[in-house]
């Protein structure tokens, strides 16, 4: 998984949407509407890493990321992330 869409989608492999929109108490189109945008806020993809068992600090990091606009900052954090899941 590269993006929190993907955290996402395998969310949605094992429930449905509205599921998950309740599990987190979000209103009902905030998922809809982080489909649209291309990302989760770094608390719900925090958060519903955390259900799927997955690595929550990676995650909101990748969502925080996502949200910021291009700069060198975000080139070299982005790097970073990528070398240390390769170990």
């Amino acid at each position: 998984m590269q993006n929190t869409l993907d955290l996402l989608k395998k969310a949605t492999e094992e429930q449905p949407l509205p599921y998950w929109t309740k599990k987190l108490e979000l209103s009902k189109n905030t998922l809809s509407t982080s489909k649209i945008r291309g990302h989760l806020s770094p608390a719900i993809a925090g958060r519903l890493a955390e259900f799927l068992e997955e690595d929550v600090e990676h995650w909101v990091m990748v969502a925080a990321l996502e949200s910021e606009r291009d700069s060198a900052c975000k080139t070299h954090l982005l790097k970073r992330m990528k070398d240390r899941v390769k170990r």
